[in-house]
């Protein structure tokens, strides 16, 4: 089975600069993981949507709770790089939740023509 064993590398290193390290690493990995998932996004915008997670967890001061973050950051990292999320997990993830458009694109006018009938499907 194939394993990058991010997040025992993680534990193995402690704390230390160990969120600024994760943060390098998804940075590094985001162009990869943005072709693979065929994400249509700006590297920038990623990026920013990344840091933005990073931020919300700024204030946390507890140890316990930064190393459980920090590995639960490289087992997602890792857990996307051997592709066993789906793209629809990673756009929640870089755009928050959107309600999509599915419904709307479905519904069909009294007076819709054959060929709308067969697109909407």
């Amino acid at each position: 089975m194939t394993s990058l064993q991010l997040a025992r590398h993680a534990r193995e290193m402690g704390l230390s600069r160990e969120p600024a390290m994760l943060y390098k690493r998804i940075v590094k990995e985001m162009p990869r993981i943005l072709t693979i998932y065929d994400i249509d996004m700006p590297l920038e915008q990623a990026k920013a949507a990344v840091r933005k997670h990073f931020y919300d967890k700024k204030d946390i001061k507890d140890y316990r709770v930064q190393e459980m973050l920090v590995e639960q950051g490289y087992f997602s990292l890792e857990t996307t790089m051997l592709q066993h999320k789906q793209k629809s997990h990673l756009m929640h993830f870089l755009e928050g939740y959107v309600v999509p458009n599915e419904a709307e694109r479905k519904r069909l006018s009294a007076d819709a023509s054959i060929d709308e009938q067969f697109a909407r499907n």
